[in-house]
């Protein structure tokens, strides 16, 4: 059986730098933690992590709470937020909430059993149950994607979501569209409020007006953004473009349009927010926001991570860039 002095062989290095690394990862340089984590997986070592975080008090874990665990868009920031985890020697717990507040509540309380030691939250609710509110109120937590609706007493990592609208309003402009049509997210979510704000703002800018009878609520699926396309493409105004406040919609309101029998984007312009990876690979391939999802997983586990270690942070909001990308579902206005 493999123990800590034979990954210290394999390494190079001694016991006590086998023994940092694997304790505190940020505390050896990059090159060393590669050599020690490789030599612990051909030597099939097994560190004894009870012993571990018996000693500490911590497990080592933390807990991220997904809203819909099957949309591309958190899957890519999960996938961000685990490799950040590794490398500081923590485990991920993930608890698909399904957007339920008492699924929220059930996964959030594990934290205050110590089977976590910390939260990230992909969505825009308080986690915790007002019972709870008390022990809550000492367990680090980070909002990443979202931000809790008006609650500033956690860290978020987010995009600036109303420059990002912001800009597809301007490119739908400089295209000569003037009948826009939006399907947003749910009206609660703050990114949502920031996203419409902004797509306002600019049309404001450039002396239009947003047709409240061109703006359907959807759900962040394809369904709902095949169901809003509808909608518009049936009223009485007919939009020239259509902004889709994600990849999923977008894609479904393409699909909508097609079974209508418009093409896309002769008839109507579409576009989306994400750039998940179908969206490059869609007939024809989607306009939309790219927005870091990875990046944004690992900001808010080193964030994370400083507020378990009681570091200070420098701000507690980060906001990353955008860049809109153009493809093929949008063109000029043809009216």
């Amino acid at each position: 059986m493999s123990n800590i002095r034979e990954v210290a062989r394999r390494s190079g290095v001694s016991v006590a730098t086998v023994s940092r690394t694997l304790k505190d990862p940020q505390r050896v340089s990059p090159q060393t933690r590669e050599r020690v984590l490789k030599a612990v997986e051909e030597a099939g070592y097994r560190p004894n992590l009870l012993a571990r975080n018996f000693s500490s008090g911590k497990s080592f874990a933390v807990m991220v709470l997904v809203p819909n665990i099957a949309n591309p868009f958190f899957s890519k920031v999960i996938r961000g937020i685990e490799k950040a985890a590794q490398d500081q020697g923590y485990s991920v717990l993930l608890g698909d909430t399904k957007g339920e507040p008492t699924h929220e509540q059930f996964y959030a309380g594990m934290a205050l059993t110590n089977q976590a030691d910390g939260l990230i939250q992909l969505d825009s609710r308080y986690p915790f149950a007002d019972k709870d509110a008390a022990l809550a109120a000492s367990v680090p937590m980070v909002n990443a994607c979202e931000r809790i609706v008006e609650d500033d007493r956690y860290p978020v990592v987010e995009l600036d979501n109303s420059g990002a609208a912001q800009a597809m309003a301007r490119h739908f402009i400089e295209l000569g569209h003037r009948r826009l049509g939006i399907v947003t997210g749910p009206l609660e979510s703050p990114i949502v409020r920031d996203r419409l704000a902004g797509f306002d703002e600019e049309l404001q800018r450039h002396g239009l007006e947003l047709n409240p009878n061109l703006v359907v609520n959807g759900e962040f699926t394809l369904s709902s953004g095949a169901e809003g396309a509808h909608k518009l493409l049936s009223g009485p105004i007919v939009p020239s473009a259509i902004f889709c406040m994600n990849d999923e919609m977008a894609i479904g309101a393409i699909h909508q349009a097609k079974k209508m029998g418009l093409q896309v984007p002769a008839d109507v312009s579409i576009a989306g927010f994400d750039n998940i990876e179908f969206s490059q690979f869609t007939d024809p391939s989607l306009t939309t926001i790219d927005q870091p999802a990875e990046t944004m997983g690992r900001y808010a586990m080193e964030t994370l991570r400083k507020i378990i270690d009681g570091k200070p942070l420098k701000s507690s909001r980060t906001i990353l860039p955008f860049e809109l990308i153009a493809r093929g579902s949008t063109s000029r206005c043809h009216d």
